[in-house]
C-alpha cells in the first residue's frame, strides 16, 4: 500500500466511529418515519388557523365579516378583532402554545419575530392566559434596528406590525416550544413600508383593479377579484454538518470562497433526477411532514443537477400566501437539516464549478370565478381576451425589463446570471412555436387564422401508448418563459424572497392593463379597437420575444442590436429602482413612494457592500490564519525531506521534490501578494463614501482582488498533503453527504 492510500485508509478508520454514529442516527430517523406513517390529509394544515378552523370556532357573523375582508379586500372591521383573537388563542393553547409572535419580513430578506407569552398580570398568585384584538392587530417592534435606507433615523425607534388576515396564522413547533405565528406587515411610525409584504399587498390591489377592467370589457360580470397565483420552486444544497463547521467561509458567507474542483463534478449528469439516497430521503420526509402540518402544499422533490443539490416545489397558490410559504420552506429546510446532521445551503453559488441554485417563480393571474387569464385554450389565435392579456404582459416586460432584472438582483445571484447555468442577465420572453406563429400572423397580415397543434408523440415501441404532444417545447435558457398557462420567471435567487419580483410583476402588468383599458373603454367599435391594439402592441414590443438559446454568445450581440438591456451586476441593476419611469409607475399605483424606492436602493447598496466586505475579511482570515501556515508547514517538511535524502544519498535525484518545492513556494508568494492586495482594497472600500459609491468600489476593486487570491490557493490545494490542508475539500462536501 502506497503512503497516500495508507494515509487515506487511516483517516477513514478514524472517521469510522463518526460514520457509525451517523448511520445510527439515520436509522433512528428512518424507523421513526416508518412508525409514524400518517395520512397526509389528516396532518395537512393541522397547525394552521385556516378557513375550516375559523368556520368552526368563530360566530357565524364574525366569520362572514372576516371572510369578506379576506376574499373581497374589504376593510377589516375592528369590532371583530377581540372575538378572532380569543378563538385564535384558545386554539393555539389547546395545541400547547405559550407564546405568540407577529411574524414579519423586513428588508433583511429573512423573517423577524418578537415573542410574547399569553399570560397576563398575576392575581392571587395565578395567571390568566389572555390575547386581545389589539394585540392581534398591532405590534410594536423596534424599527430603528432594521434596514430602512434612511427612512428612519437611529433615534426614531417606533415601528408597527399590522395583522395580515389574508395569510393564516400558524403554529411553529421547535425547541422553544409551540409558538403562534401571526403574519404581519411592517411599517414606520409615518406609515412608510419597511418590509417586503406591504408593497406586495399594494401591488395585488393594483393588478386586481386593472385586470377586472379587462375582464369587464369582454363581458365577464361574475368575477369579483383577480389574484396572482405563484408556485416557487426552491433549490438547495445539503452538506454534512461536521464538515460544514470546519469551513469558516460556509459559516460566515454561505458559500465556499476557496476550493479546487474534485476529479468528478456534474459532468456525467448522473445526479439529476437520480435515486434519492436514504439519508437525504429521510430528511425530505421530515421536511414534507413539517411543511404539510403548516399548510404548505409541498408537491415535488428530486435531485438537482449538481452533486448534493436538490429541489422542492409546491402547488400553486395565491401570491401572498406563496411568499409566506416560501419563507417557511427556507426556514424549515435549514431547521430540519440540523436534526439530520446536515447543513442546508441556500446561497445561490455555494460551490464554484458546479451549478448554483435558483428559485423559479411560476406566475399567473386567476379570477375568483375560475378564469385563468393566461390560459390560451385549444385555439389561441381565436382567444382574443388571452391575446390582449399576452400583449399587455409582453409590453410590460419590455418597457420595464430593467426593473424586472433588478427584482432578481442579490449578491449571490451575481455568480449565476449570465454564467451558462441560469438565465442570462438579458431579459427576454420565450413563448414557444405556437404563440410565436400566432404573433407572426398578426403582425405580418393583421389576422391570425390558425394555431399550430402539438400532434402525437410516437415512441416506436408497440407496448407504449401514443401521447398527445404539447404545441411547443420548453426553453430552460429563457429568464421569462411561457409554460402553458403561466409565466416562469427563472432569475430569482435561491436565498431571496419572492415578494419583490412578484410586486414588480404585478405592478408593471397593472400599468399595461390600465393603458389598454383606458383606450378600449372609449372605443366605439370594441372588436376593431381590440384587434388593432393587440397588433399594435405586439408589433411595438416583439423585440423582447426570443425562443432561441439564451446562453449563446450570438444572443448577446443580437440583444444589443434589438436594444435590450444587458445588466450584468447587482450594482448596475439597482439604479433601475429610482428612475423617473420607475417612480411614476409605482407612485401611480400606490405601491411605493419615491422615498420608499430611494430607501430600498440605499439598502441594496449597503447589503452589497456589507456582504462583499464579510467575504473579503473571511478570505483574509482563512488565508492568513489557516492556509498560509499549512502551506509553510508542507514546504518546511518538503525541504527537510530534500535535505535528508541528499544527506543520506548525495547522488539521489531530488529534482522532483525540488521542482515541487519551487512551485509551491512560488504559489505561496503569489498568495501572500494577493492577500496584501485584498487587504489594501478592502480598506479602501471600507473608507469610501457609502451607498452607490462604496458599492462600486467593492464591485470593481475588492471582488477582483478576491478572485486573484483564490486562484493560487486553489492550485495549492491540489499540491499540499490532504492531511495538512486545513479544511474539507469540495469532494468531501458534495460527495460525502
Amino acid at each position: 500500500m502506497t503512503g497516500f492510500w495508507k494515509k487515506e485508509a487511516e483517516a477513514r478508520k478514524k472517521e469510522e466511529p463518526k460514520r457509525k454514529n451517523q448511520k445510527g442516527r439515520i436509522k433512528e430517523r428512518m424507523e421513526e418515519s416508518m412508525s409514524d406513517v400518517l395520512n397526509v390529509s389528516e396532518i395537512f394544515g393541522k397547525n394552521v388557523f385556516n378557513d375550516a378552523v375559523m368556520k368552526d370556532r368563530l360566530p357565524k357573523n364574525v366569520y362572514k365579516k372576516l371572510k369578506k375582508t379576506i376574499e373581497d379586500g374589504a376593510e377589516l372591521d375592528p369590532s371583530i378583532a377581540d372575538v378572532v383573537a380569543h378563538a385564535m388563542k384558545d386554539w393555539a393553547i389547546e395545541r400547547g402554545a405559550t407564546h405568540y409572535t407577529h411574524w414579519f419580513q423586513p428588508l433583511t430578506g429573512v423573517t423577524a419575530e418578537k415573542h410574547d407569552s399569553f399570560i397576563s398580570a398575576p392575581n392571587d398568585g395565578k395567571v390568566i392566559m389572555e390575547f386581545s384584538g389589539k394585540e392581534l392587530i398591532k405590534g410594536e417592534p423596534d424599527a430603528s434596528s432594521f434596514p430602512s435606507g434612511g427612512l428612519r433615523a437611529t433615534f426614531e425607534a417606533r415601528g408597527y406590525t399590522v395583522w395580515d388576515c389574508s395569510s393564516p396564522a400558524f403554529l411553529r413547533e421547535d425547541a422553544i416550544g409551540v409558538t403562534l405565528c401571526i403574519p404581519t406587515s411592517f411599517c414606520s411610525y409615518k406609515g412608510e413600508s419597511l418590509d417586503k409584504k406591504t408593497p406586495l399587498l399594494r401591488s395585488m390591489q393594483a393588478v386586481n383593479e386593472q385586470a377586472l377592467r379587462i375582464l369587464r370589457l369582454f363581458g365577464n360580470t361574475t368575477a369579483k377579484r383577480v389574484a396572482p397565483s405563484v408556485g416557487a420552486e426552491q433549490e438547495y444544497f445539503l452538506v454534512d454538518r461536521e464538515k460544514y463547521l470546519q469551513r469558516k467561509d460556509l459559516i460566515y458567507t454561505g458559500r465556499t470562497l476557496f476550493g479546487a474542483m474534485p476529479p468528478k463534478g456534474q459532468e456525467l449528469e448522473d445526479h439529476y433526477f437520480g435515486a434519492i439516497r436514504e439519508r437525504i430521503g429521510s430528511y425530505m420526509n421530515d421536511v414534507n411532514k413539517e411543511l404539510w402540518k403548516l399548510g404548505v402544499p409541498a408537491k415535488t422533490q428530486h435531485n438537482e443537477v449538481a452533486p448534493a443539490q436538490h429541489e422542492l416545489a409546491p402547488i400553486y397558490e395565491g401570491v401572498n400566501q406563496a411568499v409566506d410559504h416560501n419563507q417557511i420552506v427556507m426556514e424549515t429546510l435549514k431547521k430540519v437539516a440540523g436534526r439530520h446532521g446536515m447543513a442546508c445551503l441556500l446561497h445561490e453559488k455555494p460551490f464554484a464549478g458546479v451549478n448554483g441554485s435558483g428559485k423559479h417563480n411560476n406566475w399567473s393571474l386567476t379570477a375568483d370565478d375560475g378564469t385563468n387569464l393566461l390560459n390560451p385554450g385549444d385555439t389561441p389565435h381565436e382567444n382574443i381576451q388571452f391575446l390582449l392579456v399576452l400583449a399587455c404582459i409582453i409590453k410590460a416586460v419590455d418597457v420595464h425589463a430593467d426593473l424586472l432584472r433588478e427584482s432578481a438582483a442579490d449578491v449571490g445571484n451575481a455568480h449565476r446570471l449570465g454564467a451558462n447555468e441560469a438565465p442570462p442577465a438579458i431579459i427576454s420572453i420565450f413563448l414557444g412555436e405556437q404563440l410565436e406563429d400566432v404573433i407572426d400572423q398578426l403582425c405580418s397580415t393583421g389576422e391570425a387564422t390558425h394555431s399550430k397543434k402539438g400532434g402525437t408523440l410516437k415512441t416506436g415501441v408497440d407496448i407504449l401508448p401514443d401521447l398527445d404532444k404539447d404545441a411547443t417545447d420548453r426553453n430552460r435558457t429563457s429568464p421569462f418563459a411561457f409554460t402553458g398557462n403561466k409565466f416562469e420567471f427563472r432569475m430569482v435567487g435561491s436565498s431571496d424572497s419572492i415578494a419583490s419580483p412578484n410586486a414588480v410583476l404585478n405592478t408593471i402588468v397593472a400599468e399595461a392593463f390600465k393603458e389598454a383599458a383606458d383606450k378600449l373603454e372609449k372605443a366605439g367599435d370594441f372588436d376593431m379597437a381590440v384587434h388593432d391594439l393587440i397588433k399594435e402592441t405586439l408589433s411595438a414590443h416583439r423585440r423582447i420575444i426570443f425562443n432561441g438559446n439564451g446562453y449563446a454568445d450570438e444572443w448577446v450581440v443580437e440583444a444589443e442590436q434589438r436594444g435590450l438591456p444587458n445588466i450584468r451586476s447587482m450594482v448596475d441593476a439597482i439604479p433601475a429602482l429610482t428612475t423617473d419611469k420607475a417612480v411614476k409607475l409605482f407612485e401611480e399605483f400606490c405601491v411605493f413612494t419615491r422615498a420608499e424606492l430611494e430607501s430600498r436602493a440605499e439598502v441594496e447598496y449597503e447589503n452589497y457592500s456589507k456582504a462583499i466586505n464579510i467575504e473579503a475579511r473571511t478570505m483574509y482570515d482563512m488565508a492568513s490564519k489557516s492556509i498560509i501556515p499549512a502551506v509553510i508547514k508542507y514546504t518546511t517538511g518538503l525541504a527537510a525531506s530534500i535535505t535528508a535524502v541528499k544527506s543520506a544519498c548525495p547522488d539521489a535525484d531530488v529534482s522532483t521534490q525540488t521542482e515541487l518545492l519551487l512551485e509551491t513556494s512560488d504559489l505561496l508568494s503569489e498568495t501572500k501578494t494577493a492577500l496584501s492586495r485584498l487587504a489594501e482594497m478592502t480598506e479602501k472600500a471600507a473608507a469610501a463614501e457609502g451607498g452607490k459609491t462604496q458599492a462600486l468600489v467593492y464591485h470593481q476593486d475588492v471582488v477582483p482582488a478576491m478572485a486573484a487570491l483564490r486562484a493560487p490557493v486553489d492550485q495549492l490545494e491540489m499540491i499540499v498533503d490532504k492531511e495538512l490542508w486545513p479544511m474539507p475539500s469540495y469532494g468531501d462536501l458534495i460527495f460525502e453527504v
